[in-house]
């Protein structure tokens, strides 16, 4: 193929060959993605129904949950369908959207967790300017410039790498389309304009990601210093699952997207895909939930009342 107009379908890597093993994929998948969409629904609609839970940081797991569901939906699915179908074919511009998609939903996720990580900054070491400083007008403004953000980052790359000449075939080394699995199909002088924008965001994130690292070095310290042990508990249990879930997601996107050729083979590309792009938003709700007890406690609440209503109805 000499270049991408050639093109007309993309061949997804198969998890499996056996029929066996693709249906326990499948299965598998099935469960996971349900799991997601239960948790991030459970998180969704108990933060719209509890207007005790109308503030900053919920209003911003809100977005992150619909971030979580827009992630996982944009992948699993069609790994799904190909497996239970026996195929591996994407359409050419399914590929595109869903390279669209993936670096859409995950950059507005990680300026997200940035802004989030500002949030439990204020909350805690400026508690007192809390309501100035994160009002609600405030919040909305964040909260979309990390979604525009997300949009127009996505957008780049997504122009710049379906601008290259794909000289290299068309099959994708992983379970869904992704830059780097592109970018291996492309010339390799024609490459260095994807990698120019590469770079540029790479520098971007970084600088996200010591914005994070400065402001929980200030949360840490501002929290030994709290006296009792109970307050101490309790910032903490804010904190920890953000941190959790920063952690997470960053070092398995960075190994992902800019780990040395040596390194890249497809069963390591494969394992490294699912725990940056299916693990997060499947256990998100799990640690937001299990951490933070006003949260966990209006999700048993809602989920008791609905239980409960069914019975009585």
């Amino acid at each position: 193929m000499s270049n991408s107009s050639s093109i007309t379908q993309f061949l997804l890597l198969a998890f499996a060959d056996t029929r066996e093993l693709q249906l326990l994929h499948f299965w598998l998948f099935l469960g996971i993605y349900l799991a997601a969409l239960l948790g991030n629904g459970l998180i969704i609609t108990t933060i719209a129904c509890d207007h005790h839970l109308h503030i900053p940081m919920y209003f911003f797991l809100l977005n992150l949950s619909f971030l979580d569901l827009g992630s996982i939906s944009t992948t699993l699915p069609k790994s799904m369908a190909n497996s239970l179908w026996d195929t591996r074919t994407i359409s050419y511009m399914g590929c595109v959207a869903q390279v669209f998609f993936v670096l859409f939903f995950f950059a507005a996720e990680y300026f997200l967790l940035t802004v989030m990580s500002y949030d439990r900054y204020v909350a805690i070491c400026k508690p007192l300017h809390y309501g100035t400083l994160l009002g609600s007008r405030a919040c909305v403004h964040m909260a979309a410039a990390a979604w525009g953000a997300g949009f127009l980052t996505a957008l780049l790359h997504t122009a710049n790498t379906f601008s290259l000449s794909l000289c290299q075939g068309n099959a994708v080394d992983q379970f869904f389309c992704e830059i780097p699995q592109i970018l291996k199909l492309s010339c390799s002088d024609a490459a260095m304009r994807e990698f120019g924008l590469l770079v540029f965001s790479v520098f971007l994130a970084f600088g996200c990601f010591v914005f994070i690292v400065v402001s929980y070095v200030q949360i840490f310290r501002s929290v030994l210093r709290i006296p009792s042990e109970q307050g101490r508990h309790k910032a903490f249990s804010t904190c920890l699952p953000h941190l959790a879930v920063v952690s997470l997601f960053v070092s398995t996107a960075v190994f992902a997207y800019l780990k040395p050729h040596s390194f890249s083979h497809p069963s390591t590309d494969l394992v490294v895909s699912f725990l940056y792009a299916v693990v997060p938003p499947a256990v998100n709700p799990l640690i937001y939930s299990m951490r933070i007890k006003d949260l966990k406690d209006a999700v048993w609440e809602l989920i008791t009342v609905r239980i409960c209503g069914a019975i009585n109805s």
